[in-house]
């Protein structure tokens, strides 16, 4: 009877986030930055605080699949841009690039990049992979 008189252990399942949820994050943040839109306005559009799109942005808190429609519609493009080829093994972890695209000094270089005549481009790696090797 003492055995039986035993309680079993409850079992929790932890809902905390994944490296999915933070390039998840990243993505929307850099498009949401291509669209010259701050965090603020987005949250408003979105019924959420600025804080709240943070942490979507920083991987914190999870997006569930209607709040990442709604966030595709706001930002004038379709879920599959913030959702392709995730899971599928080759973005398990954020990319470098994607971590960089997703800051406004990244966005600042790709914008000014896009501005630059072709002939100048080619300059502009080499001395990036100079200052690189240094």
């Amino acid at each position: 009877m003492g055995n039986a008189a035993k309680k079993k252990p409850t079992l929790r399942h932890q809902r905390g986030t994944t490296p999915v949820d933070t390039t998840l994050g990243q993505r929307i943040r850099a498009r949401r930055m291509e669209m010259k839109m701050s965090q603020a306005e987005l949250g408003d559009k979105l019924g959420v605080s600025f804080q709240q799109v943070q942490k979507y942005e920083k991987g914190v808190n999870r997006v569930g699949a209607s709040r990442l429609q709604q966030i595709a519609h706001l930002l004038d493009t379709d879920m599959s841009h913030f959702i392709d080829d995730i899971g599928s093994g080759k973005s398990r972890q954020p990319s470098k690039i994607t971590a960089f695209l997703a800051t406004k000094d990244g966005l600042d270089v790709v914008e000014a990049m896009m501005r630059l005549p072709s002939e100048h481009i080619r300059g502009i790696v080499a001395l990036a992979r100079t200052l690189v090797r240094r």
